[in-house]
């Protein structure tokens, strides 16, 4: 078995980078090119939808492991209309609804091969809301090189960590390794120069089963807040960007480049792959910490905290940079 999983994981890593390798190639036949507009942090026409490798070594090892089909499937599906949307415009409604649709699916799935008591059912809409919000959060921070990767890297990482900590189920352990191999695949040709992006299908499916194996892993309310916090940066850095556009009296559907990492990008001009790893790196030392302190309450929420508040201030000194730059430069000319 050790030796059978051995070799899923080096697939893993191997259809990572094929995929990324072939859309990198043949991605101008079929129309997958992100173009940039005024809200992207890259100059030139780039492949998109490199993260179909990534798809592809899900599917293979939910096979291989035998997860439910109340697992695999939506997860599958939502990543098809994911890659449709990286070739098709595909309305946002529509998108949402068919995220939130197959959480249901996830969710009452889960909820029936467990034998949960129907009250429990109260908790499939906050799930499902989670489940969607995260998925999207994940899509939204996949903005420059190399974060949504590393990110899925770290990420899963913790997951897997966390789960042989706490004797989970060998095969949510196994996907989560299995993931993170094919996130690893992927990065050499999305960092330091991305001859390709992730896409939708990417972004959507790590951030779709990132949430589902925090519900699965979840023993209480206590490892999901911990669990959830493996994500902390991305879910710190679209927190504060949805307050700073609402109370800029800015709609939340309407485009932008207002998070921190892209304000760190395109008007700080650091390098995109030294934001995607120090964003890897925090979220590394929070969740090492978390999972550290995961049986204690205290310690949990207060680290959070100051971890928000931190991220909230540094935020804030960096729109301020930004933004007076900005007029300074106006002035100028």
């Amino acid at each position: 078995m050790i030796i059978e999983n051995i070799l899923i994981y080096a697939l893993n890593m191997a259809f990572g980078c094929v995929g990324a390798l072939f859309v990198a190639r043949f991605a101008y036949m079929v129309g997958l090119i992100d173009r940039p507009n005024g809200r992207s942090s890259h100059l030139a026409p780039t492949p998109k939808g490199g993260a179909i490798g990534i798809l592809i070594g899900f599917l293979v090892t939910a096979a291989y492991l035998d997860l439910s089909f109340c697992f695999w499937f939506p997860t599958g599906f939502l990543s098809v209309v994911s890659l449709l949307g990286d070739r098709y415009d595909i309305a946002p409604k529509v998108r949402f609804w068919i995220q939130f649709s197959c959480a249901l699916i996830f969710l009452v799935g889960l909820f029936n091969l467990k034998n949960i008591h129907f009250l429990s059912f109260c908790l499939v809409l906050p799930l499902a809301v989670f489940i969607t919000g995260t998925s999207n959060f994940y899509n939204f921070m996949d903005g420059i090189n190399g974060i949504a990767g590393i990110t899925g890297v770290v990420g899963f990482f913790l997951l897997m960590n966390f789960g042989i900590l706490t004797d989970a189920d060998s095969k949510y352990v196994a996907i989560s390794i299995a993931i993170t191999c094919s996130c690893l695949g992927f990065l050499p040709y999305n960092i330091p120069k991305a001859k390709v992006f992730m896409g939708d299908v990417g972004s959507i499916l790590l951030g779709f089963v990132f949430a589902c194996l925090v519900v699965i892993l979840s023993r209480s309310f206590l490892d999901f807040i911990c669990l959830a916090g493996f994500l902390f940066p991305f879910y710190a850095d679209e927190l504060t960007t949805m307050f700073v556009r609402i109370k800029a009296g800015e709609s939340l559907s309407k485009p932008h480049r207002r998070h921190l990492y892209q304000i760190l990008a395109n008007e700080c001009g650091i390098d995109h792959w030294k934001i995607s790893a120090g964003y890897g790196v925090v979220q590394l030392i929070i969740g090492i910490v978390l999972i550290a302190s995961r049986t204690e309450w205290n310690v949990v929420l207060v680290f959070l905290i100051l971890c928000f508040l931190v991220f909230s201030l540094v935020s804030l000194l960096f729109r301020r940079h930004a933004t007076y730059g900005y007029v300074a430069q106006i002035g100028v000319k």
